[in-house]
């Protein structure tokens, strides 16, 4: 009886989890891979690996860093994979989910560009300024310094300045 109470719990633990925390997961896996339905799928990944360790969760971080650091591991295995290149992955913005707040022409460059950062930059950009993590949480999720987080944080600011000082200009961007 124990046994399926305990089930039942994780059960439970589980569904608010999803519900608290699917669409920022979502929005997060679908930005980093450029692809819904891959995203679809990292969350899908995400949640069942989050639910077999849910018992190895000892509360270290808060429920939304373990599950966002599951999410980027699961996005980083599935960007690894061989038929990962053999599919277009271009996203337009009108396939990505809907953001925090209403894009305008700008905005939308600025997305382009983040999306364009190199792998190491893009992860810290788009938990910081996209989910709005802390640099130690980051550096808690991808398991790198806090030091690390901040000097990464600064180089794809400093990189997207530039690109939208360029667009301003009537430039292109390097």
């Amino acid at each position: 009886m124990a046994e399926t109470e305990r089930a039942h719990s994780r059960e439970d633990t589980l569904r608010r989890l999803m519900t608290e925390y699917e669409i920022p997961i979502r929005r997060m896996c679908c930005v980093y891979l450029r692809d819904e339905d891959l995203a679809a799928d990292a969350v899908q990944e995400t949640f069942l690996r989050a639910y077999t360790a849910l018992d190895r969760f000892r509360g270290e971080s808060s429920e939304k860093t373990w599950l966002m650091r599951i999410a980027v591991n699961v996005c980083h295995s599935m960007r690894r994979t061989g038929w990962l290149r053999f599919i277009d992955r271009r996203v337009t913005l009108d396939q990505l989910p809907e953001p925090v707040v209403h894009a305008d022409y700008s905005l939308s460059e600025l997305t382009i560009d983040v999306m364009r950062l190199p792998q190491k930059l893009l992860d810290v950009v788009l938990l910081h300024d996209y989910q709005g993590f802390t640099a130690r949480e980051i550096g808690s999720m991808l398991g790198i310094p806090y030091q690390t987080v901040i000097s990464r944080l600064k180089t794809a600011h400093t990189r997207l300045r530039v690109s939208l000082t360029e667009a301003e200009k009537g430039g292109a961007p390097e």
